[in-house]
């Protein structure tokens, strides 16, 4: 009889772990899809300040370009951002990338999870040199 219980709550702990793991991956994709608003945000508010100049262009569609040209500018001058955010696993695949021209830009994270709603409403095919299909999520202007 014990080792039907400890059977028992063997599979009950499976089955909880396997729900969490769920869980977890909707979370970091919210985080994404929120994270890339917020940089859309500030990336408008750097236009407003730099009509002459446009948003920050760069070459292709890298997180290089994120990491580097885009945090540069947004955490430089007070009021765009603290700090640019990563993606939560940012390795691999889940990294956010940027693109952009003095005239338009493309904000890019992979989800994880496929049937996410948000997938529905972004931009796909090529934007701003960004591969946009999904899982891939885009936002531009």
């Amino acid at each position: 009889e014990l080792l039907v219980v400890i059977a028992i709550i063997g599979i009950l702990a499976t089955i909880v772990l396997v729900s969490l793991n769920s869980a977890r991956q909707k979370a970091r994709d919210t985080r994404r899809v929120g994270d890339l608003r917020q940089v859309a945000l500030a990336i408008e508010m750097y236009y407003d300040d730099h009509v002459g100049t446009g948003y920050p262009a760069v070459t292709g569609c890298t997180a290089a370009n994120w990491s580097t040209t885009l945090a540069g500018l947004l955490e430089a001058a007070p009021g765009y951002m603290t700090s640019v955010p990563d993606d939560p696993v940012n390795s691999g695949t889940y990294v956010y990338m940027y693109g952009g021209t003095t005239t338009d830009y493309a904000l890019m994270a992979t989800l994880e999870n496929t049937s996410n709603a948000a997938l529905l409403t972004d931009v796909d095919g090529t934007a701003v040199s960004c591969a946009c299909a999904d899982p891939a999520y885009c936002i531009q202007p």
